[in-house]
């Protein structure tokens, strides 16, 4: 390996074998949470093909009675829905059915906010409603086990280009993209995502806001590794969210947990699985501070990050009380990033300060880059380190950081829970 400025013990064990398992109490989320029960329909609609179903399904779901669901099945061989933007009242849910797939219309005038930007560029990226919307709604939710997709491949309608060649094109101009996200919660309380598989958003897949109690279970989400900014969950300024049971595989973050207009706090991520993507991360927004945070029992293989916080001074804040335990990587870049330069051109006095950050049973089975950048001598991070498993090869690199703890280099193998997904 190699150190800079390696203030901790590196010890030569022979391998050690862990099993990653949830831990007996649950943290971060204070709620007690349990495997979600779909809902009674209070109306079953069926396939209709290539038609436009937004009037079809919306005024199913605006007639729906509280505690029900409007339930999307299949009419012989018709199998899909096709839609424009949908919006679950409060306490009325959405089933989609096994097999049956409800599919955004990729047509950017029916997103549009009113500004005739949508499938367009500019500087605030602003420009679109999301697919599906769930605002200052209590107890609604999707269940599945059928298929969203937000058509992020497809051509727009009177564009020449997908959702996500706009978002290449953004990135090379370097400006934003106006492309909707697929699923958007806003405060709300008591939401429920569950075995529902989401794909192909041309942006963010789950976004919750200024939300409080929010569970997804045994969900899928996907899209393609090169799909630029396709994250799968970002709980942002949010409380009381458990992720649990879950397959992420993504172009950017598999989870964000944000914090830019409010504070995140008790969050549970626990047994999931992610693939491509740019890992498990805290920020960047982070301005009104991150707390109290489980991520157990995770495993991640071809994620170009690992466990990640990332913040600069421009957006920067306080997170506390974060454990990742019981956590297996495999071809996995960066395993871990604590970095409180995120971009370095960044400027202002906003500035990330992590601390009580535990790493206790992780197996690191590839070599990769362990970066430990705090912010100053003054402002250093603080982390603890138990029993932790790392590859030989490694590459590690430590500045303005307090470490407690020890790891092995003796990584290898495969993660025991990568068969059971």
């Amino acid at each position: 390996m190699k150190y800079a400025d390696l203030s901790m013990n590196v010890l030569l064990l022979l391998p050690t074998l862990f099993l990653p398992a949830i831990s007996g109490a649950i943290a971060g989320d204070t709620r007690n949470v349990s495997e979600p029960v779909v809902p009674q329909s209070c109306q079953m609609l069926k396939a209709n093909g290539a038609v436009d179903s937004t009037s079809y399904i919306q005024d199913a779901l605006n007639a729906c009675t509280s505690g029900k669901a409007v339930y999307l099945t299949a009419s012989g061989s018709q199998s899909d829905f096709y839609s424009g933007p949908l919006s679950l009242p409060s306490g009325v849910s959405l089933r989609v059915d096994k097999g049956v797939t409800l599919l955004a219309i990729a047509n950017p005038s029916l997103f549009d906010t009113g500004n005739h930007t949508c499938g367009t560029l500019d500087d605030t990226g602003k420009g679109c409603n999301p697919f599906i919307q769930i605002k200052n709604a209590s107890g609604s939710g999707i269940y599945g086990p059928g298929n969203i997709d937000g058509q992020g491949n497809a051509i727009m309608i009177g564009k020449s280009q997908s959702w996500w060649q706009l978002a290449t094109e953004a990135k090379n101009k370097n400006t934003r993209q106006n492309a909707p996200r697929l699923i958007q919660i806003d405060n709300s309380k008591n939401i429920t995502l569950y075995q529902i598989t989401l794909k192909n958003g041309p942006n963010f897949h789950v976004v919750s806001n200024n939300s409080n109690g929010l569970t997804l279970w045994g969900i899928t989400i996907a899209a393609p590794a090169n799909a630029r900014n396709t994250d799968g969950f970002d709980p942002m300024g949010s409380q009381n969210v458990t992720l649990i049971h879950s397959r992420i595989s993504t172009g950017d973050d598999n989870v964000a947990i944000k914090a830019g207009n409010a504070s995140s706090a008790h969050i549970s991520i626990l047994d999931n699985h992610f693939g491509s993507g740019h890992g498990m991360s805290i920020g960047s927004e982070i301005n009104q501070g991150v707390s109290d945070v489980t991520v157990d029992s995770l495993t991640l293989n071809g994620t170009t990050n690992g466990l990640r916080i990332k913040s600069d001074s421009s957006r920067g804040g306080k997170v506390t009380d974060v454990t990742y335990e019981n956590i297996c990587m495999q071809n996995v870049k960066n395993p871990i990033v604590l970095d409180t330069r995120y971009d370095s051109a960044a400027t202002g006095g906003l500035i990330p300060e992590y601390r009580d950050i535990t790493f206790r049973n992780l197996n690191v089975l590839t070599a990769g880059t362990f970066t430990f950048a705090g912010y100053s001598a003054s402002k250093p991070l603080s982390l603890t380190l138990d029993n932790v498993h790392i590859s030989k090869g490694s590459v590690w690199h430590k500045q303005y950081a307090i470490i407690q703890g020890s790891v092995v280099e003796d990584g290898g193998g495969i993660c025991d829970n990568e068969k059971t997904f």
